[in-house]
């Protein structure tokens, strides 16, 4: 069939741009500048409603992975015009070009999130809004969720991945847990805990949704639920390097309350390594069901360590001091 996809050039696009053609695909690009990526490119940008006009004409489906990474306060209205109001911009877009479906990768952070160790959600979960409405880049994946959700006349499915783990982060944003851990930039294991997913099974599992997700419903995709002292104990185990000296409590939530905001490069002492978003993140559990995803599309995870070996092993590789990562192989 023949799809549009927004977000080719990301983390997950550029995987997903290559499963779709190799699943048989005709892929058309958005791109905001002209690039040669393989498949037919239209210019446009996903803020710019004129420049989406007739983008999506000719196309079976739509794929909107276009999107942000950022979760600093002051990114709040850039984190709403590209999500919330660019969301709305293509699927306009979509339902002008009579569109069958539209595929809209979110996050899992729009429903699961916890103060809680023991709960793990799944689909039907209640939205912690308490949580989320403090967090822009949250906030705004939610709000462009619910309008996908929301639309009429067109085949709408929302798809939820947890943290993106695997190769080819070339910005560094969605990987940052496990390159601080390289970068010996953390100050202890925070209490919390995580779900990561290899950035290709969510590949998958888009180009699964096209032809088999059930309108109107979202998919939570994770590959694994562990806290954060499992995770970097792994991390340890296939590269050798110290955990981080301390183990922090769990009143580090409540103290980070009363903390004024900062980044790396404001922070103090042990802190000045990593921004406190990131330790408040840390804090909370963003575990989750995936049975779902796994009935309706036949997904399937692969195992976790494959996925932290390639993510540790592509981060070096790029690093420009370990070129040769061939001993990862086989460790854990």
């Amino acid at each position: 069939m023949k799809v549009l996809l927004t977000g080719a050039t990301g983390f997950l696009g550029t995987h997903l741009l290559r499963e779709l053609v190799a699943d048989g695909h005709e892929v058309v690009a958005v791109s905001r500048q002209e690039r040669d990526l393989g498949v037919e490119v239209r210019q446009a940008d996903v803020t710019d409603p004129a420049s989406l006009k007739g983008v999506a004409m000719g196309c079976e489906v739509v794929v909107h992975a276009a999107g942000k990474v950022s979760h600093i306060q002051e990114a709040a209205q850039d984190m709403w015009r590209v999500h919330v109001t660019g969301t709305e911009n293509v699927l306009a877009a979509a339902q002008a070009a009579n569109c069958r479906r539209m595929v809209h990768v979110s996050t899992s952070g729009t429903v699961a999130v916890s103060e809680d160790g023991s709960a793990i959600r799944d689909e039907h979960s209640p939205t912690p809004l308490d949580l989320i409405q403090g967090w822009p880049y949250y906030r705004s994946k939610l709000w462009a969720e619910q309008s996908v959700l929301d639309a009429q006349g067109i085949e709408t499915i929302s798809l939820n991945p947890s943290l993106l783990l695997g190769p080819g982060d070339l910005e560094g944003q969605t990987t940052r847990s496990v390159r601080y851990f390289l970068e010996d930039r953390l100050p202890g294991v925070p209490p919390g805990g995580l779900s990561f997913v290899d950035v290709r099974d969510v590949a998958d599992a888009v180009a699964l949704a096209l032809v088999r997700g059930r309108s109107g419903n979202r998919y939570l995709l994770g590959g694994a639920n562990m806290t954060f002292g499992a995770f970097y104990e792994r991390l340890s185990r296939i590269t050798g390097l110290p955990m981080p000296p301390v183990r922090m409590p769990r009143i580090t939530r409540s103290l980070l309350r009363f903390v004024p905001d900062w980044g790396w490069e404001d922070g103090i002492g042990i802190f000045r390594k990593v921004e406190r978003i990131d330790l408040e993140y840390g804090c909370y559990f963003w575990y989750l069901d995936n049975r779902r995803a796994m009935v309706d599309l036949s997904w399937r995870p692969r195992d976790p360590g494959e996925t932290l070996r390639d993510t540790v092993a592509d981060l070096l590789a790029r690093s420009g001091g370990h070129e040769d990562v061939s001993w990862l192989a086989g460790q854990e």
